[in-house]
């Protein structure tokens, strides 16, 4: 294994494990989340050689995985099915770790549209600024804003609770998947 090899292994091993946390989050299905993973991590191998910021390599993966988690929900195919409440599995490791606790939560984020989980997850999860978060999704900053609040609203109604309770539980949520 050359040099460039061992790099990209190291920071595959080091953000693999959060990038796929963050494609769950986003998708709400492991098997998805793994595929939309090794996309992510497949065309930053193609382009590791070329890459002259390495301290931008999580902003990168995390828009390219955006990117596929988006071209996927827009599959024909993929509005066929629908997530129940009640049915989110969790990755037998994640269960584990979170103890059955926060499924309620990502049951909640199921039922929230694509394109506002992809802003919470961004914006909560990932801690990105409005800024940063326009930038990964190609929006202006007030479309942040506004789907920020519309996708706490529903996550809100989703979860049958009011006000900071859903942050907190947010603020859970990325504790457990971290």
């Amino acid at each position: 294994m050359n040099e460039t090899d061992s790099e990209f292994t190291a920071y595959y091993a080091a953000r693999g494990r959060t990038m796929r946390n963050t494609a769950y989050l986003l998708c709400g299905d492991w098997h998805l989340a793994e595929d939309l993973t090794q996309t992510a991590f497949a065309k930053l191998y193609r382009v590791w050689g070329r890459v002259q910021r390495r301290d931008a390599l999580d902003g990168y993966v995390r828009r390219v995985l955006l990117r596929a988690f988006l071209d996927e929900r827009r599959k024909p195919w993929r509005r066929e099915h629908s997530v129940e409440p009640g049915s989110a599995v969790l990755d037998p490791a994640a269960q584990e770790a979170v103890g059955g606790q926060g499924v309620e939560l990502r049951e909640a984020l199921a039922v929230v549209p694509s394109r506002q989980r992809a802003v919470l997850v961004l914006r909560f999860w990932a801690d990105l600024s409005v800024e940063q978060t326009a930038e990964a999704l190609g929006c202006s900053t007030g479309n942040v804003k506004s789907q920020t609040a519309r996708g706490l609203a529903t996550l809100r109604e989703a979860l049958g609770h009011q006000g900071a309770k859903s942050m907190k539980e947010a603020t859970y949520l990325k504790e457990v998947t971290s």
